[in-house]
């Protein structure tokens, strides 16, 4: 097959990496087109040595990868200890990007995108949370018809303390990635891991991210009829944290999951009955609310991978609020992607989460975004 993965918890990182390479090696001839290294926070330290040895040994064309504070390979997840995960294939031509942010005289200015990326590409992103706005670069993307896929780093709690790497060298701040072009059959999958609750309405009065009226009636009156109606469960569900669900495809008819994008309810002011929600909304927006819990989690993914088929590969994005923080055991998201690509599949648990929503790319919380790779 063209693609492998591999897992080590080798404290050492000389064994570690000599763990992964054999496994590598045992599935995939060397000089894959694409390499993928995910390394936990311990290895932080050795990691421009493990980075020397994958390219000694499997001389991939194109290496890419980003510390975390856990990792996953096959249907296995390593949370919050010595771990070091490496994944490879045969993609095809595999461009290399390297993205910095500069601060302008009125905005962020991102440099390093190629002027002339093909519509319908895909773009594998890894990035610092502390030194790059991967939200700022998402929209000119999609207007250039470009799919995201990727994560945030998440080893480290400050400035300076991530690594990303391309290629030969380690950063530590700014963005890296890979593009693959348009006839490399990537498809893109995120479970938001949220269902709805109650009817969609139309936003009738707001002001950027606060809503002050649902269907002509105040937003918080809205959400308080709403958990009126709601069993204690979803109550329940309701106070540990209430979401919405913003439409991005107002052409369609009915909504369902995967029609929303997800965002938490930030706090209300009873004074006017406004809402507060992580993202801004305009008039004639529909939107509606949602729950999150483990067993909607799992169903969505299930639901999500089913409706996807089978593939070769994958590089999964997992929250770093799932794993056993959600689902009250390791592995949940690592055993589902490990089941339909035969355990080549790889991936880091992030600090937010890249991926496609309708036509755009956006960042996401508690999302598992998922790459699945197919040879054809």
């Amino acid at each position: 097959m063209p693609f492998a993965a591999a897992l080590s918890e080798h404290p050492l990182p000389a064994e570690a990496a000599g763990e992964v390479l054999g496994q590598i090696l045992e599935s995939l001839p060397a000089e894959p087109d694409l390499a993928v290294l995910f390394a936990t926070a311990p290895m932080t330290g050795a990691l421009e040595d493990v980075v020397g040895a994958v390219h000694a040994v499997l001389r991939p064309r194109t290496l890419i990868g980003s510390t975390a504070v856990s990792v996953l390979a096959g249907g296995q997840e390593v949370e919050e200890t010595t771990a070091l995960t490496l994944w490879a294939g045969t993609t095809g031509p595999a461009t290399p990007v390297r993205l910095e942010a500069v601060q302008g005289l009125d905005d962020t200015v991102i440099g390093g995108l190629p002027d002339d990326i093909a519509p319908g590409s895909t773009l594998v992103l890894l990035t610092d949370p502390f030194t790059f706005p991967a939200d700022a670069v998402l929209p000119d993307l999609a207007a250039s018809g470009v799919t995201v896929i990727g994560g945030l780093a998440s080893a480290a709690r400050g400035p300076g303390g991530n690594r990303l790497i391309l290629d030969q060298r380690l950063h530590e701040d700014g963005a890296v990635g890979v593009l693959l072009p348009p006839d490399r059959a990537v498809v893109p999958l995120v479970s938001q891991g949220c269902r709805p609750l109650g009817e969609p309405m139309i936003v009738t009065k707001s002001e950027r991210n606060i809503v002050y009226e649902l269907a002509g009636k105040p937003a918080l009156e809205r959400v308080l009829d709403l958990a009126a109606a709601a069993s204690p469960d979803e109550r329940a569900l309701m106070q540990a944290g209430l979401h919405v669900g913003i439409v991005v495809d107002e052409a369609k008819d009915t909504f369902e999951r995967g029609d929303f994008l997800v965002r938490g309810v930030l706090g209300a002011d009873r004074s006017n009955g406004a809402v507060a929600i992580g993202q801004e909304v305009e008039v004639g927006t529909t939107i509606q609310f949602h729950v999150r819990d483990a067993g909607t989690a799992d169903e969505d993914l299930r639901e999500m991978l089913g409706a996807s088929g089978t593939a070769d590969g994958a590089l999964v994005f997992s929250c770093n609020g799932r794993g056993t923080n959600l689902f009250g055991r390791p592995h949940h998201d690592a055993e589902l992607v490990a089941e339909i690509t035969h355990g080549r599949c790889a991936g880091m648990f992030c600090a937010g989460e890249i991926g496609p929503v309708g036509r755009r790319s956006f960042l996401h919380g508690f999302t598992a975004s998922v790459a699945l790779f197919r040879e054809d």
